[in-house]
């Protein structure tokens, strides 16, 4: 990207929502695409600083290694290791990091945050996490479910908190025609604006989005089944959270109800013995050191299809 090109940013997944199965099929065909890809290099010359507020090992390694693999430069920036929102303000950091960088990956606690340092900066901007939404783990997830498309047999089922995860598996999986069906506890629903925008996309692509506190009615005949950890980073103050779950433990009980060959799939790290058993992340159907891995490959389609999106059309033509 040169200064005359107006530069995109990823701050939801609905984002790139017209180029998202495009974004999947690249990062698909270069996952697999042999030993041409160590010569194809469309971050050469270019630097990728990530800044982390929450620690993460997927996140930091997936992008350190995906950004090296393209040829560029990973630049790790913990919270201890800049002033961003302490004695620098957000709109500063971010003028002041554009000059250096080529893009910047921002994983935080307030969405507000990563809105703001995406307005400021002058180089792209991709959420790697925030309260409201992580595009990175929706596109390395739909990414999965492409992959094992012969074996979905089913809608997507959401069992668990209506979280940050949710949203953009949601938005994402509209984009892409899944049915989607979720079950939270009362009072942990998701976010009403986010789901107007899903609502919006399944009317555009048919697809079908129901929703309930019922995980057994979520599960049924659905051909994945997703869950997160009940308490997220940063909730841990939140008293009787945990108690609010009981009954949404993802268990041989539950799925008993989908389809025999369900993909089951967790954003990992799971909380063994909490929202799933080890029967079910263990199992045949489970796919989710898939989806650990994924990660990596989409975030490298969406980093050259935001730094470089030239290089990212051309390699098509040059596989």
């Amino acid at each position: 990207m040169n200064e005359a090109e107006a530069k995109s940013d990823l701050i939801a997944i609905d984002d790139v929502s017209d180029k998202l199965s495009e974004i999947i099929d690249w990062a698909i065909s270069f996952k697999h695409g042999g030993d041409f890809n160590f010569d194809f290099k469309p971050l050469e010359g270019m630097s990728i600083g990530s800044i982390y507020e929450k620690p993460s090992t997927r996140t930091r390694v997936s992008f350190e290694v995906g950004v090296s693999r393209l040829g560029g430069q990973p630049l790790t920036l913990l919270s201890n290791d800049i002033q961003l929102g302490k004695s620098e303000s957000i709109a500063d950091t971010a003028a002041v990091l554009s000059r250096f960088l080529d893009g910047i990956t921002y994983r935080c606690f307030d969405h507000a945050d990563v809105v703001e340092l995406a307005k400021h900066a002058t180089v792209p901007v991709i959420n790697a996490l925030s309260d409201l939404h992580h595009p990175c783990q929706a596109a390395a997830d739909l990414m999965t479910i492409v992959e094992h498309g012969d074996r979905v047999n089913g809608h997507i089922a959401w069992v668990g908190d209506g979280n940050n995860v949710f949203h953009d598996l949601l938005l994402a999986g509209v984009t892409l025609g899944h049915d989607v069906r979720y079950a939270t506890p009362v009072g942990f629903e998701p976010d009403e604006s986010v789901m107007s925008r899903a609502h919006d996309i399944a009317a555009r692509t048919g697809a079908i989005i129901l929703g309930s506190n019922d995980p057994v009615e979520a599960v049924r005949d659905a051909g994945v089944i997703y869950t997160d950890i009940f308490v997220s980073m940063g909730e841990e103050h939140i008293e009787g959270k945990t108690d609010a779950f009981e009954g949404f433990q993802i268990n041989e009980e539950l799925v008993a109800h989908a389809d025999p060959d369900y993909l089951f799939m967790h954003c990992l790290p799971a909380h063994r013995g909490e929202e799933v058993t080890d029967a079910i992340i263990d199992s045949s159907n489970s796919v989710v050191f898939d989806q650990a891995e994924n990660r990596m490959w989409a975030q490298m389609s969406l980093l050259t299809y935001l730094c470089n999106n030239d290089a990212w059309h051309a390699y098509r033509e040059l596989e």
